[in-house]
């Protein structure tokens, strides 16, 4: 692998967990997975989004922090492999996306000082899938408080975290469109995923769209 810490990203349903969990157990590489099952409020959250949205990420901040500080401030900067299925930055897209008022400049006080603590990944590798997909992806998987999502929901994550890593310039962000591929029942679009990992990719937005790759079959 060319990038010591890697972030699998994506909006909800697109396959990082997965595709990081794949990642790892090949390399053998520290595994770094969002704990969203134990949140006591992601659930409520999408019955009420209005009521539960503040306490949801809140907690998803705290709990994030405190899991990358704990992980990552143990690593060797130099030869240890950590890939991750989220950026500690996703606080901030989707509070931005959630919340509103002095709510949300309360929460983003609070994410400016913690994130400044946390070291950033040598990539981010965004896994960019359509809605309809995306929806597909969340009913076969079928967690129940997921079954509340709607379209538009997931249209305006996607939007959200198209603006926000339009925005970074400081390290490279490698979007793929990964409309036409499964990685799980194709071993060979695994194959093509990893070896995007091992390319240089210059720091700001490339995208990838692997039917066009010469590389792709």
């Amino acid at each position: 692998m060319k990038y010591n810490y890697i972030t699998i990203e994506g909006c909800i349903g697109a396959g990082k967990t997965t595709l990081a969990e794949k990642l790892s157990a090949e390399f053998n590489a520290q595994l770094v997975l969002e704990r969203f099952i134990d949140n006591p409020f992601l659930a409520k959250f999408y019955k009420e989004p209005e009521h539960y949205a503040f306490p949801l990420e809140m907690s998803f901040l705290t709990d994030r922090y405190q899991q990358l500080k704990t992980l990552l401030s143990k690593r060797d900067l130099f030869t240890d492999l950590v890939i991750s299925d989220y950026f500690i930055d996703k606080c901030y897209i989707f509070a931005k996306n959630n919340l509103q008022g002095d709510e949300y400049n309360l929460y983003i006080k609070v994410y400016d000082i913690i994130s400044a603590y946390l070291p950033k990944p040598d990539i981010i590798f965004y896994l960019h899938n359509d809605v309809d997909h995306l929806l597909k992806n969340i009913a076969h998987r079928g967690r129940d408080f997921e079954q509340e999502i709607s379209p538009d929901y997931l249209q305006d994550i996607q939007g959200s975290y198209m603006n926000y890593l339009n925005h970074i310039t400081n390290m490279p962000v490698v979007i793929v469109d990964t409309h036409e591929l499964d990685f799980v029942q194709h071993p060979e679009h695994y194959e093509y995923l990893k070896s995007l990992l091992d390319r240089d990719f210059k720091n700001g937005i490339t995208t990838v769209i692997p039917q066009e790759d010469p590389v792709f079959s």
